[in-house]
């Protein structure tokens, strides 16, 4: 593992230990070079998924991007971070799990916002006004309509 500090490729591993999530391992490291510190975390990664985009065009799944895109959403809510963690986690998880390695861009957004709705509506509505991209305030007025079933709806 390189040193984020002096880029020497000869680092030592001081110490390993599940992390929190228990679904990664945490390393923390130390670099004989330059005697800085820090820690990497190793997860399983059960396959090389490949996002296709609505224009056809294909990338290597990022999970660093769906956090942050989830993370985000939930921008000052009150979310702990471990909580984050875990749906990420468990997002992937499922994508790995779906049997075929080309994922279509619409579904992993489908499935981020299943698992928003489920631990706060404001992070929901956040991603879906960026996920469907709203447009205007009408756009707003009617997708968090649809959120209140006791509210008649306006056709």
């Amino acid at each position: 593992m390189r040193c984020p500090f002096c880029g020497n490729m000869d680092t030592q591993v001081k110490d390993s230990r599940p992390a929190e999530d228990h679904v990664s391992i945490r390393r923390r490291r130390f670099c004989p070079a330059c005697g800085g510190r820090f820690t990497t975390y190793e997860r399983v990664q059960l396959r090389d998924l490949v996002v296709v985009k609505s224009n056809g065009r294909r990338e290597d799944f990022d999970r660093d991007k769906l956090e942050r895109s989830v993370r985000i959403s939930l921008q000052k809510r009150p979310i702990e971070p471990e909580r984050i963690d875990q749906m990420v986690s468990g997002i992937v998880r499922r994508l790995e799990s779906m049997g075929d390695t080309d994922i279509p861009s619409k579904v992993i957004g489908e499935i981020v916002m299943e698992s928003l709705a489920r631990i706060d509506t404001v992070a929901y509505v956040r991603f879906a006004s960026v996920y469907k991209n709203f447009q205007a305030v009408e756009d707003f007025d009617k997708f968090v309509s649809e959120l209140r079933p006791d509210v008649p709806h306006e056709e």
